[in-house]
């Protein structure tokens, strides 16, 4: 039994499309090389069928480990989120006390983590820090340099 994981129905749709990629369009590719490969002859000393064999192992365990995660992965429902708490998928608005400035990110699944669009994992220590807090509350989160306060302004649900 796998880690159950929890996606929006966005993450689950991106799984599931790479899924059918890699089932549909790569294991047929891999099929063929090693096919194209064994036609080339001596296999004791074909190269090329001994890299086909292996990519074709390193795609069957991809797809394994997509299957499974897919498996565990249960579908959030934003229609039962609460916004008095930080959760998964809150954006909260934040003010680090420590220098005044305002900020704004979205606690996201780790797989679906992206600091440029604001998007910071759960299991970050900043993500950490801000889950079950409430408006109003201060988190103190310690990072490697320190630690940063953080008021808590506003908890929305994009």
């Amino acid at each position: 039994m796998g880690n159950v994981s929890y996606y929006t129905a966005e993450g689950l749709k991106k799984l599931r499309e790479e899924l059918d990629y890699l089932r549909d369009v790569e294991r047929p590719k891999a099929s063929q090389a090693i096919a194209e490969a064994r036609d080339k002859g001596d296999l004791s000393e074909n190269a090329e069928y001994d890299a086909a064999k292996e990519a074709q192992g390193l795609l069957e365990m991809k797809i394994s480990k997509l299957e499974e995660t897919l498996a565990n992965a249960r579908l959030i429902d934003e229609s039962q989120l609460d916004t008095s708490k930080v959760l998964v998928l809150s954006t909260v608005k934040l003010k680090n006390q420590n220098n005044g400035q305002e900020m704004k990110y979205t606690l996201v699944a780790e797989s679906e983590a992206d600091l440029k669009s604001g998007k910071i994992s759960v299991t970050s220590p900043i993500g950490k820090g801000l889950l079950g807090k409430s408006v109003g509350d201060v988190a103190e989160i310690t990072v490697p340099n320190g630690t940063l306060k953080f008021e808590i302004l506003e908890i929305t649900r994009e």
